[in-house]
């Protein structure tokens, strides 16, 4: 079962990653965006990881709802409210309930994908951050490992698309041949989970 001190490691896990990640993203988003998903991801994520060394939500559900209402505040762009409406709407799902199961997280997930695609409009193959979040929910219900590779190879397969959504959108046919940033980004929300998951069990 996984308690909220999972979905905080979760969440710290993640923040160390954009850290880490943060040219990369932003380099991939310069050619097909504004430059700046890796910087406002670090933002926001940095944000989140402050409020909760301070607040400590004793559910899995406040953890990710806290999570998300900093990302939709302190984010700029799409990716604030997209990744805020992630975690939140999967966070709600969850309810309030002390320890929640692979399978409880896997199903809330599914629920905040979901959300995403009715915000956003985006759909598989549109060359967003879907493009990764829906292979890897579905994977999850195998395991966290096979999650992990599948929303790396989802971000991977978004390099061939033209955009059909989003800011990359405008630019047609010159969006192909690039990896969509907010796929990529969703890949490390996905590895970190995984990770937090290994460390757990190991």
């Amino acid at each position: 079962m996984l308690d909220a001190d999972f979905f905080r490691r979760w969440m710290t896990a993640t923040a160390a990653s954009v850290e880490r990640e943060a040219e990369r993203l932003t380099a991939l988003d310069s050619p097909i965006g504004d430059a700046d998903h890796g910087s406002n991801l670090h933002r926001g994520f940095t944000a989140v990881r402050s409020a909760l060394e301070k607040e400590a939500p004793d559910t899995p559900g406040a953890v990710l709802v806290l999570a998300g209402r900093q990302l939709i505040s302190t984010v700029g762009g799409a990716s604030g409210p997209l990744y805020g409406t992630l975690l939140r709407r999967t966070g709600k799902a969850l309810g309030d309930a002390a320890e929640v199961s692979d399978a409880d997280l896997a199903a809330a997930l599914r629920a905040g994908v979901d959300a995403v695609m009715t915000l956003g409009g985006a759909a598989p193959g549109d060359k967003t951050m879907i493009d990764a979040l829906v292979p890897a929910v579905d994977a999850l219900d195998r395991s966290f490992a096979a999650a992990r590779t599948a929303a790396e190879e989802g971000a991977l397969a978004t390099t061939p698309l033209q955009a059909r959504k989003g800011r990359a959108s405008y630019l047609g046919e010159r969006s192909i041949g690039h990896q969509d940033p907010g796929a990529t980004s969703a890949a490390l929300l996905v590895a970190a989970l995984a990770d937090t998951a290994e460390g757990s069990h190991g």
